[in-house]
C-alpha cells in the first residue's frame, strides 16, 4: 500500500460471517513509499476479508487525517464485503472466458446505448426474478435479443464501481441510484450481484460480447464518497489524504471542483498510476471495451487549470492495454475553467452538449438556429477539427441519464423534482424543452400527435448526424420519469424502465430500428471527414445545404432568424447518381419543399417522414416538390 506520510501500517483479518477481527499484522517492509508484506493463503486466501489500519499524524491543518483506530479499505480492492462496515475481500480471480473476444466495433459504426444496470431489467417480465436489476439480468436471452434487434453496438453502463449513498440522502430516506459516488474503483458494486459481483460482472460482459455488443463502463475518478472535511474516513482519506486529494491553501479544506465535496489529485504520479492500473484491470481482467470518464476535466487539471498535454493523458497513451479501448470524456467539471469541450487530445471522444442544446433548440422552434444545426449535423468541425481528430470524436446525444428522458423533453416545460425532497430546486432549469402545448400527461390527440412527431424528429436528427450517436435506454419506446430531470436518488419506478411501454409504443421502436439501419446502410451518415459543403478537386460536393425554394442557402438565408427549415443533400444538386436528401421543418407551417429533379427511371423514395407513424418505403409521385408537414422531417433517396 502506498502512503508517503504514514508511520506504520497494519492489516486486519476479519471473519467473513461475523465480521469480527481474527488477527492483525504489521506490514513489515517499506520500499520507498510502498508498505508491503506477505500473508499466506492459509491466513488470507480467497474469500478472506481484510482492512488496513494506518498510523500517522492527525494534523488537518497540514492535510493529514490519519486515524489508526479506523479500518480503511484497500484502494486496490477487487471486491468489497457485503457487510457493514465495509471490508476488502480477497478474490480468486479465475474465470472461464472461453473464446471471448472484444467485438472491436470501429468508431464509425458505433451506436451507444446508455443504460443503468439495475433500472434496465428491474421490471423486465422475461428476466428471471432473481436476476432482475442485476448484472445477470443483462444476460437474459430476451434482453440480448432486444439489444441486438434495435441495432445498437455498445452498452454504456452507468457506474458499476462500488459506491456509497451520501449521508444527506440517507437522512431523507433516499439513496444514491446512479452510482456517481465511488469508494472502491477496482470493485464491481455488490448492489447488482446475486451472490458474487466479480463473477457475475464477467458473466455479463461475456454474454454481451457473445451478442456482438461492446461494454463501456462509466467511471468516476474525479471524486470519492469520502466527501469534504466532515465526510467519512473510508479509504484514501485515511491512507494519505494530502496526496490523494486536492486541498485548499487552508489544508483543512478540500478543493471542490466536482461539486461533490472533494477532488482527486491527478497531478500526483501515484494517483495517476492508481487510476491507470484500475483501467488496465477493467480491460485485462474484466474485459470491458471502453470507458466514459465522469467530469473528465479533473483528470487533466494542474496548478494552472486544465492541461490538454497533461501527464494523465500521456500515462493513458503509454499503457498498451488501453491502446485500443474507447475513451470518452465528459469534458467539464464545475470549477473555474472547467468547460473544455473540444480540447481533449486525439484518441479521445467527448460528450457534445452543444450538439444536444442545438438540436433541442432547433426543434423547439427557437429563432436563428438553422446555421448552428448544420454545423452540429456536419460533425462540429468548429470544435473538433484539430490534431487530426475526426467527426467520431463527437458523442452526439439529445438525452442522457442526467436530465429529461426523450418523452419528457417533449412533454414538460419545467422540471418536476419534488420527489427528490429539495423543494424542486435541484436539476437544471435550462432544459430547452417544449411540452407541445400542455404540461405533462394528456389525452388530447393533437398534442399527443405533435409529441410523437417531435420525438421522431429528435431521434432522426441524432442518428443521421455525423459523429457517434448515443441513445438513452427506453427513449425508443417513450420511457418517462414524470418530469423529474435529476433522478439520481430515485431507486424506484421513477427511474426503472417500464417495459410495458415497449409494447404500447412499438411503432416508435420500429422507427428507431429503421433509423439505425439507414445509418448502417449509407456511408454518407458515417464519414471520417467533416461535411464541408464545398466542391472537391473533382468538382463534386460532399453536401449541399438547400433552402425550401430548392436553391443553395445564401449568407442571408443563414442569418435570417425566421428560417426554420433546411434541406441536406448529400452530393451535388446536379449529380444524378444515387442521392440522399434529408429535409427538416421546425416551423409551424407546412412547406412545399423544392427538390432536385431526377431522371424518370429513378424516382425519389421516401424512407421515412416523421409526420407519419409507419416505416414503409414510399415511391413518390411528384416532380419538383415534397409536401413537408409542419414540425417534421423526411428522408428521401433515389
Amino acid at each position: 500500500m502506498f502512503s508517503s506520510h504514514a508511520t506504520r501500517v497494519e492489516v486486519g483479518i476479519f471473519d467473513a460471517s461475523s465480521g469480527v477481527e481474527s488477527a492483525r499484522y504489521d506490514l513489515p517492509a517499506r520500499t520507498g513509499d510502498v508498505w508491503h508484506g506477505y500473508l499466506s493463503p492459509r491466513l488470507a486466501g480467497p474469500g478472506a476479508h481484510y482492512a488496513f489500519y494506518v498510523h500517522g499524524p492527525n494534523e488537518p491543518e497540514r492535510g493529514h487525517r490519519f486515524d489508526p483506530n479506523t479500518a480503511v479499505i484497500d484502494p486496490f480492492s477487487r471486491q468489497l464485503s457485503v457487510t457493514n462496515p465495509l471490508r476488502s475481500r480477497v478474490v480468486d480471480g479465475y474465470f472461464d472466458w472461453g473464446d471471448d473476444r472484444p467485438p472491436a466495433i470501429p468508431w464509425l459504426d458505433t451506436v451507444i446505448y446508455e443504460l443503468h444496470t439495475k433500472g434496465f431489467t428491474r421490471l423486465h417480465p422475461e428476466v428471471p426474478e432473481a436476476w432482475r436489476g442485476k448484472y445477470l439480468g443483462l444476460t437474459a436471452p430476451a434482453v440480448l435479443a432486444y439489444l441486438k434487434s434495435i441495432g445498437v453496438t455498445a452498452v454504456e453502463l452507468l457506474p458499476c464501481q462500488s459506491f456509497l449513498t451520501e449521508p444527506f440522502l440517507r437522512e431523507r430516506g433516499l439513496q444514491n441510484y446512479w452510482g456517481y459516488n465511488s469508494v472502491a474503483w477496482f470493485s464491481p458494486a455488490n448492489e447488482y450481484a446475486v451472490t458474487d459481483a466479480v463473477v457475475e460482472f464477467k458473466t455479463m460482459v461475456k454474454a454481451l460480447h457473445g451478442a456482438g455488443l461492446e461494454v463501456i463502463l462509466d467511471v468516476v475518478f474525479n471524486h470519492t464518497a469520502e466527501g469534504n472535511e466532515v465526510g467519512p474516513l473510508v479509504s484514501l482519506k485515511g491512507i494519505d489524504n494530502s496526496v490523494y486529494y486536492r486541498l485548499m491553501p487552508d489544508k483543512r479544506l478540500y478543493d471542490n471542483v466536482t461539486g461533490c465535496g472533494n477532488t482527486v489529485n491527478c497531478e500526483h504520479p501515484q494517483v495517476r498510476a492508481l487510476i491507470v492500473d484500475c483501467l488496465k484491470y477493467w480491460v485485462d481482467d474484466m474485459h470491458v471495451d471502453g470507458f466514459r470518464f465522469d467530469l473528465a476535466t479533473v483528470l487533466a487539471r494542474d496548478g494552472l487549470g486544465f492541461n490538454e498535454h497533461s501527464a494523465f493523458f500521456k500515462a493513458v497513451r503509454a499503457e498498451p492495454s488501453l491502446e485500443r479501448v474507447k475513451l470518452i470524456a465528459e469534458p467539464w467539471d464545475v470549477g473555474w475553467g472547467g468547460y473544455q469541450l473540444g480540447r481533449f487530445p486525439a484518441g479521445w471522444a467527448e460528450w457534445n452538449d452543444r450538439y444536444r442544446d442545438t438540436v433541442r433548440s432547433f426543434w423547439r422552434r427557437d429563432a436563428g438556429k438553422v446555421g448552428e444545426l448544420a454545423e452540429r449535423f456536419a460533425g462540429s468541425s468548429d470544435l473538433f477539427r484539430h490534431n487530426g481528430r475526426k467527426p467520431t470524436a463527437n458523442i452526439n446525444f439529445v438525452t442522457a441519464h442526467d436530465g429529461f428522458t426523450l418523452h419528457d423533453l417533449v412533454s414538460y416545460n419545467d422540471r418536476h423534482n419534488a420527489a427528490n425532497l429539495e423543494h424542486n430546486a435541484d436539476g437544471t432549469g435550462n432544459n430547452l424543452s417544449w411540452n407541445c402545448g400542455f404540461e405533462g400527461p394528456t389525452e388530447d390527440p393533437a398534442v399527443r400527435a405533435l409529441r410523437g412527431r417531435q420525438t421522431r424528429n429528435l431521434l432522426a436528427t441524432l442518428v443521421l448526424s455525423q459523429g457517434v450517436p448515443m441513445l438513452q435506454a427506453g427513449d425508443e419506446f417513450g420511457r418517462t420519469q414524470y418530469g423529474n430531470n435529476n433522478a439520481y436518488c430515485q431507486d424506484n419506478e421513477i427511474s426503472w424502465i417500464d417495459w410495458r411501454l415497449c409494447g404500447v409504443n412499438q411503432d416508435l421502436v420500429q422507427f428507431v430500428r429503421l433509423l439505425i439501419n439507414v445509418r448502417r446502410q449509407h456511408a454518407e451518415f458515417r464519414r471520417e471527414t467533416f461535411l464541408k459543403g464545398t466542391a472537391s478537386r473533382t468538382g463534386v460536393k460532399d453536401v449541399s445545404w438547400l433552402h425550401a425554394r430548392g436553391g443553395e442557402m445564401t449568407q442571408n438565408d443563414w442569418q435570417d432568424g425566421n428560417v426554420r427549415s433546411l434541406g441536406i443533400l448529400f452530393g451535388n444538386r446536379h449529380n444524378t447518381a444515387h442521392r440522399l436528401l434529408f429535409l427538416l421543418n421546425a416551423g409551424d407551417e407546412a412547406l412545399q419543399f423544392s427538390v432536385p429533379a431526377v431522371p424518370p427511371i429513378a424516382p425519389w423514395n421516401c424512407r421515412f417522414d416523421t409526420a407519419r407513424t409507419d416505416v414503409e418505403v414510399r415511391t413518390l409521385d411528384f416532380s419538383h416538390y415534397y409536401p413537408l408537414a409542419a414540425n417534421s422531417a423526411a428522408l428521401l433517396e433515389c
